[in-house]
């Protein structure tokens, strides 16, 4: 009867394992990384979707229990189970309390011990394990430090009040300082998200708004870039002089060779014809600690030029395509035509024709946008009610906690499991779709087609697992099926067992939990009147700049987005142009090449070259090259994108922890050895 939870959780593994391969590069990815923030992300989907189940589960053992009592008060010798159907996929009663466990402490001791740890040894600059470690503990002292703070005055206020405190209420206390924490980032999250998701669908529904938006945030990325930029070279020339100061026999040379290889080769070029114009000199004589520091903010440094080169790669892709959606949108041919074509796969030319996705980008998108606006919309003001509400016992106000008791009364299990779902994937997409498009502190961007480094991933799964839990007890508070907040009606779920009642803290459990979530409608009045967008906005001279109609400081930026695309798609056009001259005269090229041999001429000069061997005119070969494969490739649709950074900052994220000995030779050198591929051990840092 469980095999809805066992594809419930092959749901959560596989969900988990497509948006990390979207969002993250795998195979250049540490080992640690990955498999951490896989099983963050695996266990928040997992308890998402075994929550209903588990809802359901409980109401069916509430109701067997309900009749055994009639028919004990009734004098019935026996009771039949036939009364209370039994869901539609029924789990065991004692599979929920060990899954429950599991999934609740692992997510805990990911989200608040080994994943910041993680996160801060990556980010340290030292050049050992033992060091890094260090660092990685330093930096965490204080979160943790704070942490046992707090935990120490709830024991004070516990003894106070002259409770026992046993091994469940200390569980109870941990439980409740991390539910607490993930409940006000959950409240200001969804707050923020049950406005802007109708809002932002209704918005793409109107093309001349999309594509301005999208100039602004071309203009703005465009800022951002060159900024991240800058600072590369200010970093690099400080290297540079103190590449230039230390000798070779140097005994922290291993060192300075260890950051001379996390910079790509076009860096070091570029920062070497900077620093020999400057004729600027290290004076000082560096110690290790500067190094560690200097170490560090390449680190940072380079990941941050990262992140600001591919966004600003999708972000071109996405002005590219909705410009030619404003061009096709009067076309009478009814085929989507686009400036800058891409090659398709045999499989998407097949199912997804030029015709079908004119009819869904002119004629059908819109409309879609619009239906979901208003349905997103509606759910999002049935949560606001029913979190205004959900407290009130009698009447009971909450709309979710109506339309449970109305199916549990039918025994209709199946529309309370449809229900929960529903709810709780509205919850997810709210509340997670604000963490894929928020930034913190202009550094944790989650970005897609690969271009996610190491820290965005981890700082995404500490926050979904600290934000899950709170979240599924909010909703299940919404349907009164939280004892603490509605003591009678519906007996507790297993899930809320094991999270552990907070009532050893009342401020907490009758304070805190039932009436900050009435905030909600504040926070979502401040996003409806675009409050936050305006103070930043007011705040432009620091770079806060905002999106906002009519406002002098958007339409300048928008202005400079357009100027800034047209000047991209000259560089697009050229990029085109001269690998069309390049096809050509590799086809020439081989078209002389065949005559040559045929004539004879390939056995004069010392027999055939082989397959796939480029020679010269005179026979010779031309450096062991192989000849261009243009037969998958269309002879008029290929555009040549530029080479970005983070091809060459995510090959070599993994060096050596230790030091690592490196002979100072030319810069030939230092590429080659940039391009091998440099075993990685566990402790690999970036």
């Amino acid at each position: 009867m469980a095999f809805l939870l066992t594809f419930e959780i092959v749901t959560a593994l596989f969900l988990a394992t497509i948006s990390l391969y979207r969002y993250g590069n795998i195979p250049q990815q540490h080992i640690l990384v990955t498999l951490s923030v896989l099983t963050a992300w695996c266990f928040s989907f997992l308890i998402v979707f075994s929550i209903p189940l588990d809802v359901t589960s409980t109401l069916y053992r509430q109701c067997v229990e309900e009749h055994r009592s009639i028919a004990a008060s009734g004098n019935e010798s026996t009771f039949t189970s036939s009364e209370c159907q039994a869901p539609w996929g029924m789990v065991p009663a004692h599979i929920f309390p060990h899954l429950w466990r599991i999934i609740y402490w692992s997510s805990q001791l990911l989200t608040w011990l080994i994943m910041p740890l993680m996160r801060s040894y990556l980010k340290a600059g030292d050049f050992t394990v033992k060091g890094k470690l260090k660092s990685a503990l330093r930096q965490n002292g204080i979160t943790y430090g704070a942490l046992l703070s707090i935990c120490l005055v709830l024991r004070i206020y516990i003894a106070v009040r002259g409770e026992k405190l046993n091994w469940e209420k200390q569980k109870a206390i941990a439980a409740s300082a991390s539910n607490t924490w993930g409940l006000f980032l959950h409240i200001l999250l969804l707050g923020y998200a049950l406005v802007e998701v109708p809002r932002s669908l209704w918005n793409n529904c109107r093309p001349g708004f999309t594509l301005q938006y999208a100039y602004f945030r071309a203009a703005k990325l465009y800022g951002e870039k060159s900024d991240a930029e800058e600072l590369v070279d200010e970093i690099l020339e400080s290297v540079q002089s103190i590449n230039q100061a230390m000798p070779h026999s140097h005994e922290l040379r291993p060192c300075l060779e260890a950051i001379l290889l996390k910079v790509p080769v076009e860096l070091l070029v570029k920062s070497s014809g900077s620093f020999a114009r400057s004729n600027t000199s290290f004076t000082i004589e560096p110690t290790e600690k500067t190094l560690i520091r200097i170490h560090a903010q390449v680190i940072k440094a380079l990941q941050t030029l990262q992140r600001a080169e591919a966004l600003w790669s999708l972000q071109v892709q996405m002005v590219l395509h909705l410009e030619d959606v404003a061009r096709n949108m009067q076309s009478l041919e009814r085929r989507f035509k686009s400036e800058f074509p891409r090659q398709r796969t045999e499989l998407e030319r097949m199912w997804y024709s030029p015709t079908m996705e004119w009819y869904w980008e002119c004629r059908l998108k819109m409309p879609f946008l619009r239906i979901m606006s208003i349905l997103t919309a509606t759910m999002s003001v049935m949560v606001v009610w029913s979190e205004l509400t959900f407290f009130c016992r009698r009447p009971v106000l909450s709309i979710f906690a109506n339309a449970i008791y109305v199916a549990k009364d039918s025994n209709n299990f199946f529309t309370i499991e449809v229900l929960s779902t529903t709810v709780l994937c509205y919850f997810l997409y709210c509340t997670y779709s604000t963490i894929l498009r928020i930034r913190f502190l202009n550094l944790y961007y989650l970005a897609p087609h690969h271009q996610t480094n190491e820290l965005s991933l981890i700082f995404s799964g500490m926050l979904l697992c600290r934000l899950t839990p709170p979240m599924c007890l909010n909703f299940l508070g919404l349907i009164h099926m939280d004892t603490h907040i509605i003591p009678e009606r519906i007996k507790e779920t297993a899930y809320t067992h094991i999270m552990g009642h907070m009532d050893v803290i009342g401020i907490i459990a009758n304070g805190f939990n039932i009436y900050f979530p009435m905030c909600m409608l504040i926070i979502c009045l401040a996003t409806w009147f675009r409050v936050g967008s305006r103070v930043l906005n007011s705040l432009s001279a620091l770079g806060f700049e905002q999106f906002l109609e009519n406002e002098r400081i958007a339409t300048e930026l928008v202005q400079e987005g357009m100027d800034l695309m047209a000047r991209e798609k000259r560089r697009l056009q050229r990029a085109e142009q001269a690998m069309a001259r390049r096809r050509k005269f590799n086809r020439q090229e081989m078209v002389y090449i065949g005559e040559y041999r045929k004539s004879g001429g390939g056995d004069a000069a010392g027999g055939d070259a082989g397959p796939g061997v480029r020679t010269s005119a005179d026979g010779l070969l031309c450096d062991n090259e192989r000849s261009l494969d243009y037969s998958s490739v269309s002879s008029s649709t290929t555009v040549v994108m530029p080479r970005f950074l983070s091809t060459e900052i995510s090959n070599h994220q993994f060096g050596e922890s230790a030091p690592v000995q490196v002979d100072n030779g030319p810069i030939q050198e230092v590429e080659c050895r940039l391009r091998s591929s440099p075993p990685r051990g566990i402790f690999d840092d970036v």
